[in-house]
């Protein structure tokens, strides 16, 4: 009678638990869950794409990254005045073309921007579905295309070759220096093994900002059927995003069933 009494007082005491769970899980920051959402919607598109033909590939990164072009260069184009239309030397015409490009109005500065952008991506893209990596050559060649489109939509066909090769070179050796400064100051640290799947848990739960907590007491991945709620106690984790969590264990059935062994 009495293990049978304190029994029903665990499952209702369980029962409990995940109801609030459940009631905290509904009040979670709305930007947190829209930000989880477009995460997986994101990899979800990134893993169709990369199943897609190298040419459909090229085409659909060269589209939105011209697209996304345009309307910065749109919005770059309302915030610039129109450049005064004044008589020039004639041997300063084809820098003059290029710099009144640079300051023109809304529709030109979104012409000149998803030039740049859509040939960079989709020289980018093709790079590195070739040659399987991102890396300086691939860069300095996607800058080179990117410089030899801004110089045909800016100048056209009666622009000067010579003009069109300094800006490629031009495009691709600030790319160069750009990609260089990002490599020295922007490494990454490798995604640790021992948390992957304690990592997918909390951005799942839109709790990602608790996984050092994790890290901080060494709560891997094999501890997480163990877990209770002093351990997630012990490194400072709240008590809303505790309950989350076992809740989620709980109703994990591959978790569960481990702790069940």
């Amino acid at each position: 009678m009495g293990l049978g009494g304190e029994g029903g007082e665990q499952r209702r005491g369980g029962g409990e638990m995940m109801a609030m769970a459940s009631l905290f899980n509904d009040q979670q920051n709305p930007i947190q869950q829209l930000q989880v959402k477009f995460k997986e919607v994101e990899t979800g598109f990134k893993a169709w794409l990369s199943k897609q033909s190298l040419p459909v590939e090229a085409a659909v990164v060269s589209t939105m990254s011209g697209v996304q072009g345009a309307f910065i260069g749109g919005l770059m184009g309302t915030l610039s005045p129109e450049m005064p239309q004044t008589g020039v030397d004639p041997q300063a015409m084809a820098s003059m073309k290029q710099a009144q490009a640079l300051v023109g109005g809304p529709w030109v500065q979104a012409r000149n921007f998803a030039a740049i952008t859509g040939v960079n991506a989709g020289i980018a893209c093709v790079m590195k579905r070739i040659r399987g990596k991102d890396d300086l050559e691939s860069a300095v060649v996607a800058a080179l295309g990117s410089g030899f489109a801004y110089s045909l939509v800016s100048q056209g066909f009666q622009g000067q070759p010579l003009n069109a090769i300094t800006t490629a070179a031009g495009f691709a050796v600030f790319q160069g220096i750009f990609f260089k400064l990002g490599e020295r100051f922007s490494k990454p640290s490798p995604e640790d093994p021992f948390y992957t799947r304690s990592r997918t848990m909390l951005l799942k739960l839109g709790l990602q900002k608790y996984e050092k907590n994790f890290k901080k007491g060494l709560l891997t991945d094999p501890t997480l059927p163990l877990l209770t709620d002093s351990a997630l106690r012990d490194v400072s984790i709240p008590p809303g995003p505790r309950l989350l969590i076992l809740d989620h264990i709980q109703r994990d059935p591959e978790i569960k069933g481990k702790r069940g062994k």
